[in-house]
């Protein structure tokens, strides 16, 4: 009798054993159980709709990532560019006429590695390429930036780097890096702060 007492009280403790063992291992990894928990998540009230508002935006997917980007092409003053670039750009650069773009600086690589055809289409001013050759639209210009600055292109994927409008609430939004930086000259220029600290000043004296 005792013995089959034992018997009872052992498979008893094995089965909770596996059967909390198999609770603990439901998942197979944090990133599994994120995921699988997460599909109990229907959002937060809290929405980026509002500051939205005004701006004219797209909807793009990069690799796992779908979010909105302000569009571009409607506030490039001098677009669409064949506007006035209707000769060949060989034919335009003959002659001894005015620089065209004579308020652009550009200061973005040295200029054994960068000018405008760099970017610029010669072929079809519409559109920007990329170092091979492809046809890139303005308002993904993002895409030649990322030829060179992957690390900061892969950061502004996840949303770590660059400005995102709204904060993190849905629906994501973000600026683009011709939003923050001038394509031409994308350095920040070292500057004052806004208000002068007099205070300090009469501390230090």
């Amino acid at each position: 009798m005792n013995s089959f007492k034992w018997f009872v009280f052992a498979a008893a403790f094995v089965l909770c054993f596996l059967s909390c063992k198999q609770h603990h291992e439901e998942y197979h990894g944090v990133m599994d159980k994120i995921e699988a928990e997460g599909k109990q998540y229907h959002g937060v009230s809290v929405s980026s709709e509002d500051y939205l508002q005004g701006i004219e935006t797209i909807e793009i997917t990069e690799g796992d990532h779908t979010f909105l980007i302000p569009e571009r092409k409607s506030h490039i003053k001098s677009f669409k560019c064949t506007e006035c670039h209707t000769k060949p750009l060989k034919e335009l650069q003959k002659g001894f006429y005015k620089k065209a773009h004579w308020d652009i600086d550009l200061d973005h690589a040295n200029t054994n590695t960068m000018n405008c055809v760099t970017c610029h289409d010669a072929n079809n001013m519409d559109a920007l390429k990329s170092l091979t050759g492809n046809s890139v639209d303005f308002n993904k210009s993002y895409n030649l930036c990322n030829q060179c600055h992957t690390k900061q292109f892969e950061d502004w994927k996840g949303g770590a780097h660059g400005k995102r409008i709204g904060g993190w609430a849905p629906p994501r939004a973000a600026m683009t890096c011709v939003n923050c930086h001038n394509p031409h000259k994308p350095h920040f220029e070292s500057r004052w702060p806004a208000r002068y600290n007099t205070q300090k000043v009469k501390e230090r004296e």
